[in-house]
């Protein structure tokens, strides 16, 4: 995973701390700017094992 692109999707609803949408934790959420490239890797790495973990969709909102 080279990208290191914000990975919200507005759904924004939270288990356990987690975000179901994007599968970061709120405190990765609120660092998310200040944290280098390599950083930012490491939390997408993650928030993706969480989010199979909650079996959540990570899909975006319907318009």
């Amino acid at each position: 995973m080279s990208s290191t692109k914000d990975p919200c999707i507005d759904v924004c609803k939270f288990t356990d701390d987690i975000c179901i949408g994007c599968g970061r934790s709120k405190r990765e959420i609120k660092a998310w700017k200040k944290l280098d490239k390599e950083e930012k890797r490491t939390v997408l790495a993650e928030s993706s094992l969480r989010l199979l973990a909650l079996k959540a969709t990570g899909r975006r909102k319907k318009k």
